[in-house]
């Protein structure tokens, strides 16, 4: 453990996701203590990046959901300070945090993804009805640049639709209109070259929303997933391919849906993704035989390997 030195734990920050990022980084930073590593809580909305050079840190444990944690920004300043950091470089981080750019890159590789739109505030939609006509009728609002699934909405009319487009340009100026896939939601995990066992979530809510993922006691998580042994092996291969396309690397999560033909559909990839005890990387770390104290110790030793 003296390997790593003095680790910061960069959590907090000022995206929309803080919240979130604030109960990740305080499990993080609690387990690694208790296996007696230096590690101490670093907050960039409290404190100067510069502050890590200055208080001789060794390297950070990237904890931050979002933008400017989550999307190259961060990244890009530790690549300045030559400061080792966990997860995805630059190029991956920004571009798994753009939904947009990141489908683009899918369908180009003929990798299976929902038909879309793209919508932004200079270029408006002029009828809504013929959007939604061609996106089979249910539409998946996104703003491109969130996570955590905030400012995304379920719509099936008209009317609903340009709300929700309204609503999602408050948080980004690039909006996903996505076909929606009636079927079941899946994820999974990366741990370096490795896929870990796919998770099945199933929540009486419309779709894995925000209050289903932080707030609801009534979601429900399989892990073992349920999948034939051949299945939850082509999702895990399509899900490592996913995630090496958009240049992510260390760990992270890919998140899928699958209609009632079987049909694999990816949504999104997550570079930091949620690190409570209770978060989906855990529960698949689990069932692949790393308690969460391992969990972060594999994810903090890639840093020695950079």
């Amino acid at each position: 453990m003296s390997d790593f030195g003095k680790v910061a734990v960069m959590f907090g920050g000022t995206s929309a996701e803080r919240d979130v990022s604030l109960m990740s980084g305080q499990a993080v930073l609690k387990s690694l203590l208790a296996q007696g590593i230096d590690a101490h809580a670093f907050d960039p909305k409290e404190q100067q990046l510069s502050q890590l050079q200055c208080q001789g840190f060794d390297r950070v444990f990237n904890v931050l959901h979002g933008r400017g944690g989550e999307d190259g920004t961060i990244q890009g300043a530790l690549e300045l300070l030559n400061m080792p950091y966990t997860g995805s470089g630059v190029l991956g981080a920004a571009l798994a945090m753009d939904k947009i750019k990141t489908k683009q890159v899918w369908t180009a590789l003929g990798m299976p993804t929902a038909k879309f739109v793209v919508v932004d505030a200079e270029h408006p939609v002029t009828d809504y009805q013929t959007v939604l006509d061609s996106l089979g009728g249910t539409v998946m609002v996104k703003p491109s640049n969130e996570g955590s699934s905030i400012g995304m909405a379920k719509v099936s009319s008209a009317k609903d639709l340009e709300q929700a487009i309204t609503d999602a340009i408050e948080f980004d100026s690039e909006v996903l209109l996505e076909q929606w896939i009636e079927g079941g939601e899946y994820t999974v995990a990366i741990l370096g070259e490795k896929a870990l066992p796919a998770i099945h979530m199933t929540t009486p809510h419309d779709f894995y929303d925000y209050q289903a993922k932080y707030q609801s006691n009534d979601t429900q998580y399989h892990c073992p997933c349920g999948l034939a042994q051949s299945d939850e092996q082509e999702l895990l291969n399509i899900a490592l391919k996913a995630f090496k396309a958009v240049n992510a690397r260390g760990w992270g999560r890919v998140d899928f849906m699958r209609d009632e033909q079987g049909q694999w559909y990816l949504l999104e990839v997550n570079t930091v993704p949620g690190m409570t005890e209770t978060s989906l990387v855990p529960k698949a770390a689990k069932q692949a035989g790393l308690n969460f104290e391992q969990l972060v110790v594999a994810v903090l030793s890639q840093t020695l390997e950079k």
